[in-house]
């Protein structure tokens, strides 16, 4: 199977090419965690936290970043890409992604291409879009080689794939109590474990899981 990190068409493509699908006002939620409620009933978002990377009138795309893909990570990422894994097994320093580390299943649109979520203080020419102070998205192989040269961004999430919404459809869906939002932060998103981020952002929100109604969500 190939992996795409290079963006070419599509929703996601259009957001990294200049588009600015965030809202102006306070009604966008660029930045923040969406949060599954128990009852959703697509069983790709069951428990699933997304990160919001744009969100307008036009439509809304995130990643998912509490789902480690289970049969492939980090270094057999590079391997398929011909990417070579270098750092502290070369000398050249400590890389901030090592071979083991996680890539994510993004979403259930474009399962096939890559998206790489990091703070922003390494971004790739013409295909990094700033979202927060701490994180930004891109698409670049060339971040990728930055990452495997010890050379990328502090922190990194790789992602395969993304959840997109097409215009008003996340706001039917947060309308219809099928997500909880949550203001994202550095910690929350880079500093949690995945098996612990959907029950640390309802604690961050004030929420008790063990009271949600697993009903909520359904149309």
């Amino acid at each position: 199977m190939s992996w795409l990190f290079a963006c070419n068409t599509g929703f996601a493509c259009a957001l990294l090419l200049g588009h600015d699908w965030r809202m102006t006002d306070d009604t966008g939620l660029a930045g923040h965690l969406l949060i599954a409620m128990p009852g959703m009933p697509d069983p790709r978002f069951a428990h699933s936290v997304v990160f919001l990377c744009a969100h307008s009138a036009e439509g809304a795309m995130g990643l998912i970043v509490n789902k480690p893909l289970p049969d492939l990570n980090f270094g057999m990422l590079l391997q398929t890409l011909d990417i070579p894994l270098q750092g502290q097994n070369s000398g050249l320093g400590d890389a901030p992604a090592q071979a083991d580390d996680a890539v994510y299943f993004g979403g259930p649109v474009e399962t096939s291409r890559g998206f790489v979520l990091h703070t922003p203080d390494v971004m790739a020419a013409d295909a990094s879009l700033s979202v927060t102070e701490f994180a930004a998205l891109s698409t670049s192989l060339d971040i990728l080689a930055q990452i495997a040269r010890g050379q990328g961004p502090t922190e990194v999430r790789l992602a395969l794939g993304y959840a997109g919404w097409g215009p008003d459809q996340l706001d039917a869906e947060l309308r219809a109590g099928g997500w909880l939002t949550c203001a994202a932060d550095a910690g929350l998103l880079y500093g949690t474990a995945p098996g612990e981020l959907w029950s640390a952002t309802l604690d961050r929100i004030g929420v008790d899981p063990r009271l949600l109604s697993s009903t909520s969500g359904r149309a």
